[in-house]
């Protein structure tokens, strides 16, 4: 096979990966499940999946469809060919605005389709919680649906058409056809005549249909992905008179890649919904409680009510992103339901509202009923999509499962239904929890299991076959919108009985006689327990780290990513995570991939030192440690602390590369420089020895390198002239080793703004921020430098004489890596002190809310300003507090540009093999901002890697926020 595969490689225009580590980032996706596939394929045209699908058949091998990896059911797992179509089939073709109707290749993200849609008055309505990295393909493989599925229903309804390969490698077109033009397709012996004359033979037969009718799930259930979807194909007209024209997209819809492999989608679009949205957060006592309540909300139609437990709300509170969300959460509510309502104006929704809270306190139901608008919303939403990723983050193994989490009924038995299930789950001491889509009959439960242990192996596939059960007694869907896949797939016979799954896989057959789409999923299923991501009573070593990992060690972090996919983001969705991926869009280069990477070696490693893996080192290298995923991620993985704590423990076994020691000692060098101020900028700057120095060091020879002040700010400090006149106020400055040796002029600034304003500036002696050691990894030196900065700092930093800082990177560090690398015994010391550490715009923007500095300090002709946020000041702190004093100086104007991390992350944009990457960063969002701007318009960037990138992608100057205040003071 190893020869055929390489021939396959050098036959495609896209990329073929047979290795270890393309094979492991490929082995799992959102789910439960992991196997180990034969190779991965990024075709380019559709000429390469046609011959990847001759390979399988010729080679008794099958194709893996995939676009985003999200699904929850194993649904793209699988020991075949990985067919990622993510990267290249990402084009919108047309859009028809007379007809209604947009073709578009299976790569496109959904919420980039809206983008798209918004300008022409439509959207695609469906919207599931991953809306911003889901693709089409998938939305269509998986039949999925959202919190709006009360109005748009599911992905089936507004499938059009589809041109797909099938499985001979023949390419068909399906839509509607009337009954001449369907059975005019039946004619033939090829393989597409074959399948309509199939189906035709299978829905015509009388007893078929009456059990279809009598075993699927009821019809009032909208989300309803049991199998394929034969019990709506028979509702067409060649079947059931009065009926809708056949169309096989309904079946395609919900198929999960078994039958074809899709290349082109044509989808119904809608006109926008009403510009006014308002979202009624009901709070309940309990679970129960709030779905009786939805029953009433639904009698006012709303768009969509959404349920919250208690658990997800509980997980928000340790979450950065999501804590600034629960700002309507009035005190530990058991539930919250949201009722979305979409009107023409506020004043509409506030009646229904009304009416809403005054029929459920009617019924003595809910305490609290604030209705939110605007910029408000998206912040509930955003709560609320969170949910799945946020489970992720209980400590330990024991982990909120997906096993049962997509069950739907008729939404009137929902409580009944409910109620039922946590007496089965009692019986086993289990609790689980609930959230999502309560208006549309189908919550989202997932209980909590120990799949490391044999115990919760069994407990795993005891509960699914109990569900299953109780599901079938109400005459549900054991799948609502997460598809069968390898979790439900055994459970079909059960759920549509015997003779109809006997049909189902009659279709399967017909369909792709050599079992090459995506076998193993919905017929012919294996056991839902087995090719897991954890093997029953496996053993790990305990790990010695140099980082605290609170109430878990580096694998159950590194596990704690659950594959949901929310780092295949790109630019235009905002945020920073991840900005390697969205420059690439290469799997391997998302913050999945780097937890999946680590988990899989420590988990299977025959090393002692199981951190000893080029291939981690590999997946880890284009992580810029921007820290995004720290407060982006919902499961809280901290790619930038596992990757420090790997590269440690990787320079242990292999050595300290030069340039890497080079660069964490920047201190020593930036300070033998300022000995000779002069002489030291000439040879950065003269073009040909600044080019012997970077090929020495590993630097690119386009990028500038920097320069050192002419003196140092902690000279010029100890030698200026005390300010005179300055209040009982003060506070203490940590003179970070960028603002000393090559940001002078703004650590100057700074201070003397700071005087200005009427607050002594303290400087006491410290160590170097630690900075450049984290960033190479050496957290040994770090944990040095930690220590006595903690021990130095603590006794003079107080409440009242803060410790502030001009460069975010480092005076963050206390924030961060201070209190996760200090020792035992100055850990309590570390967070009592993290909390007296201040960027300076935190510090001038509390004084501004507390009244201490007024807009009448400053100058007010009109200013401009475009503000690029530092990455770690958006994970760690916020912009928020920059904008504000900006904003302060009255007929200043500032807009923050949406960009994400600006490409050059410390050294990471001067190594060599970096930088063009770096530059393509910047250039997503940023460079074009700052190329964009007015004359007049001033950028503000508090990084100093942010200006530095700045000034060599754009020749503009960037100014620290700082400076900006500084020359507005009157």
């Amino acid at each position: 096979m190893k020869e055929q595969l390489q021939q396959l490689a050098q036959s495609l225009d896209g990329e073929f990966y047979t290795d270890k580590t393309m094979r492991i980032l490929y082995a799992t996706d959102a789910s439960a499940y992991r196997e180990m596939p034969l190779a991965v394929a990024i075709p380019k045209t559709k000429e390469d999946i046609k011959k990847l699908i001759a390979f399988a058949r010729d080679n008794k091998t099958s194709l893996i469809p995939r676009t985003a990896g999200t699904s929850l059911a194993g649904q793209v797992v699988g020991n075949g060919i990985i067919v990622d179509v993510s990267k290249n089939f990402t084009k919108i073709l047309e859009l028809n605005p007379a007809e209604r109707w947009v073709r578009v290749q299976p790569g496109v993200i959904r919420d980039e389709l809206n983008m798209f849609l918004k300008p022409h008055g439509f959207l695609f309505g469906p919207e599931t919680s991953t809306a911003n990295r889901a693709m089409m393909g998938g939305m269509v493989g998986n039949n999925s649906c959202g919190s709006n599925s009360v109005v748009y229903r599911s992905t089936r309804e507004h499938l059009l058409e589809v041109k797909a390969f099938l499985s001979d490698g023949s390419e068909a077109e399906f839509k509607a056809l009337n009954i001449d033009e369907f059975h005019a397709k039946c004619e033939g012996e090829t393989l597409e005549a074959n399948i309509y004359k199939n189906i035709r033979s299978l829905l015509s037969n009388y007893e078929n249909q009456q059990e279809i009718r009598k075993e699927f799930p009821k019809k009032s259930i909208e989300r309803r992905n049991t199998g394929y979807a034969v019990d709506v194909l028979l509702d067409t007209a060649p079947f059931t008179a009065g009926e809708p024209d056949f169309n096989f997209c309904k079946l395609i819809a919900g198929s999960e890649g078994t039958l074809a492999f899709i290349t082109e989608i044509k989808l119904n679009v809608v006109p926008l919904p009403p510009k006014e949205t308002g979202l009624l957060c009901v709070h309940f006592n309990n679970v129960d409680e709030s779905l009786r309540a939805n029953l009433i909300a639904l009698q006012y139609h709303p768009t969509a009510s959404e349920l919250i437990d208690h658990f997800i709300l509980e997980c928000t509170k340790d979450n950065i992103e999501q804590r600034k969300n629960r700002f309507f959460v009035q005190g530990d509510p058991g539930a919250i339901l949201v009722i979305e309502f979409k009107k023409d104006t506020r004043a509409e929704i506030e009646v229904i509202a009304k009416q809403v809270e005054a029929g459920m306190r009617a019924a003595n139901l809910g305490y609290h009923f604030p209705l939110l608008f605007g910029e408000d919303t998206k912040k509930i939403w955003n709560l609320r999509k969170a949910g799945l990723g946020l489970l992720s983050n209980l400590p330990g193994d024991d982990k909120a499962v997906p096993v049962i989490e997509d069950t739907a009924v008729d939404v009137n038995d929902l409580p009944a239904f409910i109620e039922e299930f946590n007496v089965i789950l009692k019986k086993y001491d289990l609790y689980s929890v609930h959230y999502a889509h309560a208006g549309s009959g189908e919550i989202h439960l997932r209980p909590i299991i120990n799949l490391k242990t044999e115990e919760g192996n069994r407990l795993f596939r005891t509960i699914a076959e109990e569900i299953a059960t109780l599901v079938k007694k109400y005459q549900g869907s054991l799948s609502g919108e997460h598809g069968d896949g390898r979790l439900r797939g055994e459970f079909i016979k059960q759920m549509v009985g015997e003779k109809n799954y006997q049909l189902l896989r009659q279709i399967k057959q017909a369909w792709d006689p050599q079992n090459i789409f995506n076998p193993d999923k919905i017929v012919d299923t294996p056991s839902m327990n087995t090719m897991l991501r954890y093997t029953p009573g496996q053993q790990t070593p305990k790990f010695k780290t140099l980082f605290r990992f609170y109430n878990q060690d580096v694998l159950q972090h590194a596990e704690q990513c659950n594959g949901s996919g929310d780092c295949r983001k790109t630019h235009l969705s905002g945020g920073t995570m991840c900005p390697s991926f969205m420059a690439t869009r290469n799997e391997k280069d998302t913050t999945r991939a780097r937890a999946n990477i680590l988990r899989e070696f420590l988990t299977h490693s025959d090393k002692i030192n199981r951190f000893d893996h080029k291939e981690i080192y590999d997946v880890m290298d284009l992580c810029l440690s921007c820290k995004g995923c720290k407060s982006e991620c919902p499961s809280n993985v901290d790619v930038a602390k596992l990757k420090a704590e790997f590269m440690q423990h990787y320079y242990d076994a292999n050595g300290v590369p030069f340039r890497s020691r080079l660069i964490a000692n920047f201190t020593k060098s930036a300070k033998l420089g300022a000995l000779m101020p002069g002489l030291y900028n000439f040879a950065v700057k003269n073009k040909t020895i600044s080019h012997v120095i970077k090929k020495i060091s590993g630097f690119a020879v386009e990028r500038s390198l920097p320069t050192v002040y002419k003196t140092t700010l902690r000279s010029w400090y100890e030698k200026r002239q005390k300010a005179e006149g300055v209040g009982g106020k003060a506070v203490h400055f940590f003179c970070d080793e960028f603002t000393n040796y090559n940001d002078t002029e703004i650590g100057i600034k700074a201070i003397l703004l700071l005087e200005k304003l009427g607050y002594e500036v303290i400087m006491p002696a410290h160590e170097e921020s630690g900075r450049t050691w984290l960033s190479k990894g050496l957290i040994r030196d770090a944990k040095k430098i930690i220590n006595k900065n903690i021990a130095t700092l603590h006794p003079l930093i107080t409440e009242d004489k803060p410790l502030i800082g001009v460069e975010p990177s480092a005076i963050l560090t206390f924030r961060d890596e201070y209190v996760d690398l200090a020792d035992d015994d100055l850990f309590e010391i570390a967070k009592a002190l993290s909390k007296k550490v201040f960027t300076v715009e935190e510090f001038i923007a509390r004084e501004v809310d507390k009244g201490n500095i007024t807009a009448q300090q400053f100058k007010t002709e009109k200013r401009n300003i475009k503000l690029h946020g530092h990455c770690q000041q958006k994970a760690l702190s916020s912009v928020a507090p920059t904008e504000k004093i900006l904003s302060l100086p009255e007929n200043y104007s500032v807009t923050i540009i949406p960009s994400g991390c600006c490409g050059m992350a410390g050294s990471f944009g001067y190594e060599k093999e970096h930088y063009d990457l770096s530059m393509k960063i910047g250039d997503l969002v940023l460079f074009p901002a700052v190329r964009n701007k007015t004359e007049d318009t001033i950028i503000a960037a508090p990084g100093t890697s942010c200006r530095h990138q700045i000034k060599d992608g754009t020749k503009v100057i960037a100014k620290h926020p700082v400076e900006i205040l500084y020359e507005s003071l009157i």
